[in-house]
């Protein structure tokens, strides 16, 4: 009796975990790509959208700089203690180890003490704007899965733009502006997050939530995502079906969160105060000791997997896709126009696979994975069709008839056949209706 219960039970759970594993968590992980099911016709594969998981993106970063020497000590110089603006005795020197602030500061592990940070050099050359662009490239596109999140140590800048680039640093947009004060700044009226609705979550604002200065508790710089996620799949992110549908019909909001590129434009450093005194200018500089970017490859739904192969991002496609996002069909795979995988129905999407072309059929004529044998022919060991005694070719798309002097058109009788036009290409390799993704 114990056994038989405990058989159920493991039954029941295999079930439960079957039909669990397609269902997206909370940032909507599709782990397989195809999985076998049993059909009147033996195995057969069953394909599904799929994705990477989400990562830490700023391990496959390059970051540049501009202007590229605006990183403090060459030469070494003097600047004001981050807590105490008026203790001047700290020192910059990129010959030094201990002393240096290098670019690649920003993405080290932290756990040496003091912090480790990069920092330009101070505003020394006052009142000339103290400029600076901070590139960040990942030669790849990327859809982010979480907030964009900047620990500055110098307090955050007065006024700064986060923007991105889809086309690899082509052409730049605006993410967000930030400003102690928008109106002065950037002309606009400030707004958070919170004043945007799912029909407003596409609009570019300016925020002063992130701009105060020196304050020790106030380090950090946020970019919303999670934010805008919860406009459509509510304050805890539990209703992704309902994000996803929104993600897989709107390619603006798709777009949104979609870069190639970001970049940090660095506008005016902190000060703290209203006007700038020229009598402390090593009082002021920018400080970054950390960048986080959650993403995770983008790959069209067509691939669970991500590689570095020569420091570049590649998706390892599935579905009989290539290239770097998945975005066209393998050679002798061109039955139909490429497509990307779609999120509905839910749970398990729609793959979208790419199909043999029909110059490309070979010995599996037809394989029950892909192709069907047409008007009523049967598949015989996935080598040939047995097709019905009024057609003919290798998927029965032909008639007999067409052979014979006479042609179909000929009418001897009740029973013959007219010529009709050739099944298009899409019916020759049986997809209308007849795959199963």
């Amino acid at each position: 009796m114990y056994l038989s219960r405990f058989l159920s039970l493991h039954a029941l759970w295999v079930t439960v975990s079957s039909v669990m594993q397609h269902y997206p968590s909370v940032w909507g992980h599709y782990d397989v790509c195809k999985t076998q099911i049993y059909t009147e016709e033996g195995k057969v594969w069953d394909y599904m959208a799929c994705q990477p998981e989400a990562r830490d993106m700023i391990k496959y970063v390059k970051v540049t700089l501009d202007p590229p020497d605006i990183t403090c000590g060459d030469p070494p110089e003097t600047f004001c203690a981050m807590g105490n603006p008026y203790m001047c005795n700290n020192e910059c020197d990129a010959s030094t180890q201990e002393l240096a602030h290098p670019p690649e500061l920003m993405f080290d592990l932290e756990g040496r003490h003091p912090s480790t940070f990069w920092q330009s050099t101070t505003w020394k050359d006052y009142p000339k704007p103290l400029h600076v662009n901070i590139t960040l490239s990942w030669n790849k596109t990327i859809e982010l899965t979480d907030n964009i999140v900047i620990t500055f140590e110098s307090g955050r800048p007065d006024q700064m733009i986060l923007e991105k680039s889809l086309d690899y640093g082509r052409t730049w947009q605006p993410y967000q502006y930030y400003a102690t004060d928008c109106l002065d700044a950037f002309h606009m009226d400030p707004k958070s997050v919170r004043d945007l609705s799912q029909h407003t979550v596409l609009e570019i604002i300016c925020t002063e939530e992130y701009s105060t200065g020196y304050m020790t508790n106030s380090k950090i710089i946020h970019f919303e995502i999670k934010d805008r996620f919860a406009f459509f799949a509510g304050p805890r992110l539990h209703n992704m079906a309902s994000l996803y549908g929104q993600l897989d019909t709107t390619k603006k909001l798709r777009d949104f969160f979609t870069i190639t590129d970001l970049r940090i434009r660095l506008l005016r450093p902190a000060t703290g105060e209203i006007y700038v005194d020229e009598q402390h200018l090593a009082r002021y500089f920018y400080a970054i000791s950390d960048i986080r970017v959650y993403g995770r490859c983008k790959c069209n739904l067509h691939a669970t997997g991500c590689k570095e192969e020569n420091k570049r991002l590649l998706c390892e496609c599935e579905h009989n896709t290539t290239g770097p996002d998945c975005g066209k069909c393998k050679k002798n795979y061109q039955g139909r126009p490429w497509s990307p995988g779609s999120y509905l129905p839910i749970p398990k999407g729609t793959a979208n696979i790419c199909i043999p072309s029909i110059s490309s059929i070979g010995t599996n004529v037809c394989d029950n994975e892909l192709l069907h044998c047409q008007n009523g022919g049967t598949c015989i060991n996935n080598v040939r069709c047995q097709c019905p005694p009024a057609y003919t070719g290798i998927l029965c798309e032909k008639l007999k008839c067409e052979r014979d002097p006479g042609g179909c058109s000929q009418s001897s009788g009740p029973g013959a056949v007219s010529r009709g036009p050739l099944p298009p290409l899409a019916a020759l390799l049986g997809v209308t209706g007849l795959l199963i993704f």
